[in-house]
């Protein structure tokens, strides 16, 4: 038999009936009848053998290991294949995996392609094809990872394979052969993912051959979200451009009232992007047959991206000390981390929830479900199943930090991936949480989901899987208990609207920030609401406790001015007295730093003040700090928290707030220097700006983007206080079509500042000089097809 290698063409196999033959109905006798009677000269197809049915001709070969067949001497008059050809490049675009690297073909379930067979000769009456397939190290023919099917035929579990004339036509044949015979291969909607390797047996009067199996003809079947009979098919499929197949995206953090987004590069179609998402699977020993469930899929993967458990993709870190790997607040993509996963077999150090939410985004849609990245601000983190968010207080009304275990996380994102969900009652398809991050076990395993939304949504927390926390996470009430002279906690207010605020996701069409709150949840106060919240917490560790109404309508805001990372920083709290009689207020201001998990430091500054209140009046109490003063406390991703709580004196009235202060940084702004053309080098300029009143040293550059080859990180001079950064770094578009350039600027003195550009990679002579759009982060990596020259990290710095 040829090399395969030969040519970039595969080997496969197919069962050829007799022309006229009558369609399969039965079978009679078993493979060795049936070779007995071709011995004496019967065709096998056209029923006097009692065998019509062709499907049961093809079985094992006893004693081989499926997959690993060798290549066997001929013997004269067999029919040996000369060469095979998976897929067309008709096939990639109709798949939607022309993104993916030629070589292995990539398919998506439930739709046909296209294998060409190069024979020695054309197929003669009596001669027979079969096309076989294999899953994983141990194939079995009954779950559907060992696949045997005949032309014009179906396997055990529904694959067909049909002559395809009109591709003969427009194609023609295969290098190596004047004979070629095209043959339509079709997955069934619910053929397990992953790679298969793809071989042919023949027959023919000479006897029976099989070709061996070759790395170059393996094929890759993933879901597919345009399929209707697929459990991942989403109706409105203008959709799938943004939550399929975008390469790059925003993720939103901050605060609620101060929203930011970066720019995260998923590159799930970058070269070595799918070996890793298929070697994630392995790596936890998940069955193959059971791969075709996005379900159990989705629930591996948010267990394995993370590191706990089973030495997965990611080691969480939340202490601020990142000396032994990565920042990240560093990271600007997931290619990086996935290769070197992939490559090391080693948890890559380190990640926080924005970074194993990229990581989930790009793993589930390179595997075919559509899946888009979501923050939830005002995140809480129940961890007594109690399905409220409690806080402490003492006989002052000072936070008790040691009994507050549950979290408010400034920000948390997690993922929504859309799947059918048959283990569920009617009514709980489309959109499901999983979450990477590990929090909290899940039947013994850090992982969670996935989730109904809709279940979300109507507090139905006893529907698998990990509802509860999910729904605490989107709609418990903050519940505030004090401390009474016998010792014991009372409830002294309650605040049902704070938890779950302007959940935000990227719109389909990827320009916008689109609120889907009203998906998670009915509108804050409603009757759907509160009887959501009600079906939830009944099921919870602890009954719902409502507060006693306080007399008094005395109300209190939070606010602070603009506040920027290096500058004086104005807080406010405005007290008003709503009521018709003069109150007396007693309030306490508390100002900490917090991290965006809502671990809360000590208390750096707090006031007491006094305040008479006229009826209809107002005050407000100002708290200015300097950044000498909040500067040694503010880590990466921190915010500073002002507490502030108080008893109005003649009504006993219980107030209490809490206000999240985000420090803004500037962004990098980046922008193309000449034309993006594919294969061809083209400088990129980076601006920045030092925002602090110190000079900043140590700081380096990092750039990542999806079919875009960038330079190493590269180390930067000292940027003065005040002072403009102006450096020059070369890039090189690998692919084209749009591409979006992410970077990071990462040092000591401030959080990692994010940048991004868009512009179109041709083809051509000339492209586009691009368009920045801001608010990314990055992670450098070397490649590239050719050799180039690397960008150097000259810059210049300017007041």
């Amino acid at each position: 038999m040829a090399d395969p290698r030969a040519d970039p063409g595969r080997f496969a196999s197919a069962s050829v009936r007799r022309q006229g033959a009558p369609a399969a109905t039965s079978a009679s006798g078993g493979a060795r009848g049936l070779w007995r009677r071709l011995a004496r000269g019967c065709c096998g197809c056209c029923g006097c053998c009692g065998n019509r049915d062709r499907n049961r001709d093809w079985e094992p070969i006893p004693g081989e290991v499926p997959g690993r067949r060798a290549a066997t001497p001929l013997r004269p008059g067999l029919l040996a294949p000369v060469r095979l050809r998976p897929g067309t490049s008709a096939n990639r675009v109709a798949h939607h995996t022309q993104e993916f690297a030629r070589r292995p073909l990539v398919v998506r379930r439930g739709q046909r392609f296209h294998v060409g067979v190069a024979l020695p000769r054309p197929l003669r009456e009596g001669d027979a094809l079969c096309l076989e397939l294999t899953l994983g190290p141990t194939p079995q023919v009954a779950k559907g990872t060992h696949v045997l099917v005949p032309l014009g035929g179906t396997s055990a579990t529904g694959w067909t394979a049909e002559t395809d004339e009109g591709v003969a036509e427009a194609l023609g044949g295969v290098a190596g052969s004047d004979h070629t015979l095209w043959v339509g291969l079709t997955a069934p909607p619910t053929a397990p993912i992953g790679r298969y390797r793809l071989s042919a047996r023949t027959r023919s009067d000479a006897g029976e051959f099989a070709a061996p199996f070759e790395t170059d003809n393996d094929v890759v079947v993933l879901f597919n979200p345009w399929c209707p009979e697929d459990s991942v098919y989403m109706e409105n499929t203008s959709d799938l451009s943004e939550y399929v197949l975008n390469e790059s995206g925003r993720i939103f953090y901050g605060t609620e009232e101060q929203i930011a987004e970066r720019s995260w590069n998923y590159g799930q179609f970058e070269p070595g992007v799918l070996d890793a998402c298929l070697f994630i699977l392995d790596r936890r020993g998940m069955p193959h047959s059971a791969r075709g469930d996005p379900v159990m899929v989705a629930r591996v993967v948010s267990a394995m991206v993370n590191s706990l458990d089973d030495s997965g993709v990611l080691v969480g870190n939340w202490t601020g000390d990142y000396s032994q790997g990565t920042n990240p607040s560093a990271w600007a993509g997931s290619v990086g981390i996935l290769r070197s996963f992939h490559g090391s077999g080693a948890p890559v150090r380190y990640g926080q929830c924005w970074v194993f939410a990229g990581v989930v985004t790009t793993v589930l849609r390179c595997l075919g479900l559509p899946t888009r990245t979501v923050t939830n601000y005002n995140s809480a983190h129940d961890t007594d199943t109690s399905l409220t968010t409690d806080i402490y207080l003492d006989e002052g009304m000072r936070p008790l930090e040691r009994l507050n275990t549950d979290s408010v996380w400034n920000f948390h994102v997690w993922n929504d991936c859309w799947m059918k969900r048959p283990d569920l009652p009617d009514g709980y398809d489309g959109w499901q949480v999983v979450d990477a991050t590990p929090q909290e076990t899940s039947s013994g395993l850090f992982c969670c989901g996935p989730c109904s939304v809709t279940a979300v949504k109507n507090g139905d927390v006893f529907l698998k899987y990990d509802t509860p926390f999910v729904f605490a996470e989107v709609n418990s009430d903050k519940v505030y208990w004090q401390r009474q002279p016998h010792g014991g906690f009372s409830v002294v207010h309650v605040e049902p609207g704070a938890i779950g605020r302007r959940i935000s996701t990227l719109g389909p069409a990827g320009a916008a920030r689109v609120d889907i709150t009203d998906q998670y949840k009915h509108p804050e106060g409603s009757e759907e609401e509160r009887r959501a919240v009600s079906t939830a917490t009944s099921h919870g560790s602890r009954p719902r406790r409502a507060a006693a109404s306080a007399p008094g309508e005395v109300t209190l805001t939070l606010g602070s001015a603009a506040a920027v990372a290096g500058a004086e920083l104005e807080l406010r709290a405005v007290v008003k007295n709503q009521g018709l009689e003069p109150r007396t207020l007693l309030l306490r201001l508390s100002l900490c730093a917090v991290r965006y998990t809502g671990v809360a430091g000590a208390a750096f500054r707090q006031e007491q003040h006094r305040r008479t209140l006229p009826p209809g009046q107002e005050d407000t109490v100002t708290m200015a700090v300097s950044y000498a003063e909040y500067q040694p406390h503010v880590g990466d991703q921190d915010a500073l928290k002002l507490t502030a709580a108080g008893a109005v004196q003649e009504s006993g009235q219980v107030l209490a707030k809490e206000l999240l202060v985000r420090l803004h940084t500037p962004e990098l702004t980046l922008t193309l220097l000449g034309p993006a053309v594919v294969g061809q080098d083209v400088p990129v300029q980076i601006v920045f700006q030092n925002p602090l009143p110190k000079p900043l040293s140590g700081a380096s550059l990092r750039m990542e983007g999806a079919g875009i080859a960038c330079p190493k990180p590269a180390a930067l001079g000292t940027v003065g206080a005040g002072q403009t950064l102006r450096l020059s770094q070369s890039v090189t578009p690998l692919r084209p079509g749009r591409r979006r350039l992410v970077a990071a600027l990462e040092s000591a003195a401030l959080p990692p500042l994010h940048g991004s550009l868009q512009f179109e990679a041709l083809t051509g002579s000339t492209g586009s000089t691009g368009s920045d759009t801001g608010g990314t982060g990055g992670t450098g990596r070397d490649g590239g097809r050719r050799r180039r020259r690397r960008g150097r990290p000259g810059g210049s710095t300017g007041g």
